[in-house]
């Protein structure tokens, strides 16, 4: 391509992804940089947060699936892509890279650079993007703004910055404000200088409009009325409604296919459009079936792009069909085939999300974290499923003979008060610490712990730190294996018959236990109604009644009192299962459960079990 053509190529158009830890304000500046575009109406009612358009997104205030947005701004468009910022989404932020030129790098003026940022920066450089660094909420009393641009500086000198990368422009910013600035000093009155440094700094997408088309399939939607719907960058040429396409599928075999309309983003909306050009990002209707890493070309010259390549799942978790008495009662979808139909159907759109049936009611999902499994469970039990799932297992590899295991980045933030506690804590979970420093009464640690230590230790660290430590980790590779670490250091509370709970069957054993269940729930045998003050697991009949006489009226033995049942969030309920569990999940409620509801049974396998060790 020459000098003069590149010149030429969509100086109007600049593609750019947002890019941070999560809750470093990427939506927020988008919802900023949405208003004071001129895309919406000086009258119109807009909500926070206006890009996490999912439920799920709105209710847990972090960003799953990366989305498409655009603004105009000084003559130019911006095309404008939020990303996830947790690590278990990490797949939606590599696919989504491969369709920007630039990305801004946000970072918290005072968190600084916390693993994630570590993690999405990788991508973009390996990709010799453009990054702008925006230092934002430096309105914070506890912002230290230029010593979080020296921590982004030797963040990029670790990762291999070239010489022009560590060059990057730097904005400082409020984004819950929409004030930005080039300096500390200057007054900020909105995010015009951080405009501006978008189009001066990051380049316009390279590609010949008059080459054969060619595009990278990087995301996909859904329309009631044009059905599936192909969205990522135009490589190279000019695509036209009506044309015919060549879609080359991930085993290298040609499928034709006829483009029935053209989207393109202005705003929050797509808007159909007759024809797109090279540089454009567009959403094409017509493909059906297509998937994530495809490549959409000309006919004449069917050229596959390089496949999107993901980091590995390193965790796993088996999906059943639920065989529970209460089986079926709240579920619409509950049969093997519809579990199946619906997980295949994940994978459509979900590529760091791999599925083995491992058994005719049995499927294996693997994925790069427990939020990203738990993510799919709420949203199938949404959607009207009932199943159960397994205890969350990590992804061991063999390699040379020699067993490997993930390992993970933790990053701990606590109150000096805690360190100790924290320390031991992740010493039985076989963690090696990296570092430790303290500042004005805060201690900050650096661990390498086994992805399986990791597993249940959310929910005990918040408890230990009393809601005041930040944890946050990422993955880091596969070592060789580190040996065994304990479980659940408490039993269950296991139903030893059917019927509804009574309080006069759980007062007798809220001393010894904490309850899941109010009274009044339905049990069945098998299920787990609470947790055990000991580490071992206790038979319990909590449908036991009081049985009066004439002797005896209903309440001659005072009024029962019954503390309030634990309510698990469903992260840490998968957190809290064994191995030899279940959790029943249906669109109106979860349940533990052992996997052999029979307790004659259950201690016969565990028998044979131990002998077969022995």
């Amino acid at each position: 391509m020459s000098e003069k053509q590149t010149e030429h190529i969509r100086e109007d158009i600049r593609n750019i992804a947002i890019i941070a830890h999560v809750d470093h304000g990427k939506t927020t500046l988008v919802d900023q940089m949405l208003r004071q575009s001129g895309t919406f109406r000086t009258n119109e009612h807009l909500t926070d947060r206006v890009m996490d358009s999912n439920d799920l997104e709105r209710e847990k205030g972090i960003t799953i699936m990366a989305k498409n947005t655009s603004v105009h701004w000084g003559g130019k468009k911006l095309n404008i892509v939020d990303t996830p910022g947790h690590a278990d989404f990490g797949g939606e932020v590599e696919r989504i890279l491969k369709m920007v030129d630039g990305v801004l790098l946000l970072v918290d003026a005072a968190e600084g650079c916390l693993p994630q940022t570590k993690f999405v920066l990788k991508k973009s450089l390996q990709l010799h993007l453009k990054p702008i660094v925006v230092i934002n909420k430096i309105d914070r009393k506890d912002a230290r703004p230029q010593e979080v641009l020296d921590e982004v500086f030797e963040l990029f000198m670790s990762l291999g910055a070239s010489y022009d990368q560590l060059e990057f422009p730097i904005v400082y910013a409020v984004g819950k404000a929409g004030l930005a600035g080039l300096t500390l000093k200057e007054e900020m009155t909105d995010l015009s200088p951080m405009f501006r440094m978008i189009i001066d700094c990051v380049p316009p997408p390279p590609g010949e409009i008059d080459a054969p088309f060619q595009m990278l399939v990087a995301n996909v939607d859904w329309s009631d009325y044009l059905g599936r719907l192909a969205v990522g960058r135009i490589f190279r040429g000019t695509i036209r409604e009506g044309d015919w396409i060549t879609r080359i599928k991930h085993d290298g075999s040609i499928e034709k296919a006829k483009i029935s309309k053209i989207y393109t983003f202005e705003g929050l909306k797509r808007t159909e459009t007759p024809e797109a050009s090279a540089g454009e990002i567009v959403q094409l209707a017509g493909l059906e079936d297509v998937r994530i890493g495809e490549t959409v070309a000309d006919p004449g010259t069917p050229e596959a792009l390089p496949i999107i390549n993901v980091d590995e799942p390193t965790i796993s978790m088996n999906f059943v069909v639920n065989d529970s008495p209460l089986a079926g009662r709240e579920g619409k979808f509950v049969t093997s085939r519809h579990l199946r139909e619906r997980l295949m159907r994940e994978l459509r759109k979900n590529i760091s999300i791999h599925v083995e049936d491992v058994a005719p009611d049995t499927f294996k999902v693997m994925a790069r974290g427990e939020l990203q499994l738990a993510i799919l469970i709420e949203t199938m039990r949404r959607e009207g499923y009932e199943f159960a799932v397994s205890k969350p297992e990590v992804i061991l590899q063999e390699v040379d003979g020699d067993t490997m295991e993930p390992i993970e980045q933790v990053v701990i933030d606590v109150p000096d008060e805690y360190v100790g506690g924290v320390i031991e804590a992740l010493g039985i979970r076989k963690g090696q610490m990296l570092n430790m420093a303290s500042l004005n009464g805060q201690t900050n640690l650096d661990y390498h712990v086994p992805s399986r230590g990791m597993i249940g230790f959310r929910g005990e660290f918040m408890t230990m730190t009393r809601g005041t430590g930040i944890l946050n980790q990422l993955f880091y590779d596969y070592e060789s294996y580190k040996g065994p670490i304990p479980g659940r250091n408490r039993g269950a509370l296991v139903s030893l018959d059917d019927g509804d709970a009574t309080p006069y069957a759980m007062e007798n054993l809220q001393e010894r236990a904490v309850f899941f269940v109010p009274p009044g729930t339905k049990i069945y045998k098998g299920m787990i109604v609470g947790e055990n003050s000991r580490d071992e697991d206790m038979i319990v009949n909590v449908t036991k009644k009081k049985h009066l006489t004439n002797m005896r009226a209903s309440g001659s033995d005072g009024a029962i009192q019954l503390e309030t049942p634990r309510n698990l969030s469903l992260e840490q309920q998968i957190e809290w299962l064994s191995d030899d569990e279940y959790l029943e999940v249906t669109p109106l409620s979860t349940r533990f459960r052992k996997k052999i509801l029979d307790a004659t049974e259950r201690h016969r396998t565990k028998k044979r079990a131990e002998q077969m060790v022995a």
